[in-house]
């Protein structure tokens, strides 16, 4: 038995896969810890799952500033470039910074065999390498890892980022340590992530969905009683409850009152008047939904768009910021979906894509290819195996990694 610790942000999308592949690990008899900020994350994790929160003596006045800047992060509208600008110096660097002492203290603590640290906190390998402990990172929006291709100089602008609080931190040289040399791990497949040409270590592994535990109520009498097709409208949890508003009063106008079932996962509270054919609540099981679902419209999530694929749903996607228009963008180049601009979207542009990936087979044949795509890199079992050969792997692997292949992946 060994045991293995992740390093999760506060954030959905980067946590979902850890749980899934933490069960994994669980079932093959390890003990798996979760570093997190979040309290909330206790009751989501997996039976014999640990956690490893981060906790701070902060005063009254210091809970109410850091509140304040968690809403202005999720209320924070920015787009394309600036967003990603935004993203680093307001989100990313003061989370790293803040999260790095509790980092480390609890690394110490749990003495794991071997971390997991997601992309974006850096500092959890800062952490690994000072205490010498062998560390894999997950890639949860695998997008990122295309900017180094498709926007050479934000890329580069990104790694000033991350060397700078590395050395900020006590972390000498000028090298990220954002991607571990020994195993990375990419939550998609070599179709949907696009050509470009990684070093060995990067495994694609799927993304790693399994069922986990569900905490949301759901009234699933009342959604079986309803008539097809069936569609999911979400947008995430980030950006102001204006632009919301506006968002959901083109799905009320493009759907509402049409023979077709709407569920949103929205804040009742936005809407003035509810039509029959809606249901709407901030949290649903999206899991255990998407089977029971015709289309997905979302805003280009990595972790919604990965679920939604692997179950061969085809989908319109309306990106906002950070990643998602290049996620958007694979789901029409693979022709899983359409794209529309969040911007300058109407209810009848959006009405019409809806009705189009619905009744065109091509989508959902497309949205199948990406599927089988997924489960041909060995998924889950793929994952696990190959964080089970770092334990008793070196950091510095040799050229031939050869070695990080598991008998059971398929890969």
């Amino acid at each position: 038995m060994a045991q293995f610790a992740f390093i999760v942000p506060p954030l959905t999308g980067h946590v979902n896969p850890t749980l899934s592949l933490g069960s994994a690990l669980l079932g093959r008899g390890h003990e798996v810890g979760w570093i997190s900020l979040d309290p909330a994350l206790q009751d989501k994790l997996p039976e014999g799952g640990t956690p490893l929160l981060i906790g701070y003596d902060r005063s009254d006045a210091e809970k109410k500033e850091s509140k304040a800047y968690l809403d202005i992060i999720t209320r924070k509208n920015v787009y394309g470039i600036d967003s990603i600008k935004f993203l680093y110096e307001e989100v990313l660097i003061p989370l790293n910074r803040y999260m790095y002492d509790g980092i480390r203290d609890a690394l110490l603590r749990f003495a794991p065999d071997v971390v997991i640290t997601d992309h974006q906190l850096f500092a959890g390998a800062v952490a690994a390498r000072q205490l010498r402990l062998p560390y894999a990172t997950s890639v949860t929006a695998p997008a990122a890892i295309k900017v180094m291709e498709e926007l050479p100089k934000v890329h580069e602008w990104e790694e000033k980022q991350i060397v700078a609080l590395q050395q900020e931190l006590g972390w000498p040289g000028d090298q990220a340590l954002d991607c571990s040399e020994a195993l990375t791990l990419v939550f998609t497949s070599p179709l949907f992530f696009g050509e470009m040409e990684l070093p060995e270590q990067f495994r694609f592994v799927g993304p790693v969905i399994q069922s986990r535990k569900s905490i949301e109520a759901f009234d699933w009498e009342r959604f079986h009683n309803t008539p097809h097709p069936r569609i999911l409208v979400s947008i995430g949890t980030t950006f102001d409850h204006t632009h919301k508003q506006l968002f959901f009063d083109k799905v009320l106008e493009a759907f509402g009152g049409r023979a077709l079932t709407v569920v949103v996962v929205s804040d009742p509270a936005l809407f003035e008047a509810i039509p029959d054919n809606f249901i709407i609540q901030k949290t649903v099981p999206q899991l255990e939904l998407l089977p029971h679902l015709q289309a997905v419209v979302c805003h280009g999530g990595h972790n919604t768009v990965c679920e939604t694929l692997s179950h061969g749903l085809p989908m319109v996607v309306i990106p906002i910021a950070y990643d998602q228009s290049h996620v958007a963008g694979r789901v029409v180049r693979t022709g899983a979906g359409l794209r529309l601009n969040f911007n300058r979207f109407r209810a009848q542009h959006l009405r019409d894509a809806v009705m189009e990936i619905l009744q065109e087979q091509r989508f959902r044949e497309a949205a199948g290819l990406v599927r089988t795509s997924f489960e041909a890199t060995g998924g889950v079992a793929a994952a696990a195996g190959y964080l089970e050969i770092l334990v008793t792997a070196k950091q510095d692997l040799p050229a031939d990694r050869a070695q990080l292949q598991p008998a059971d992946s398929g890969a």
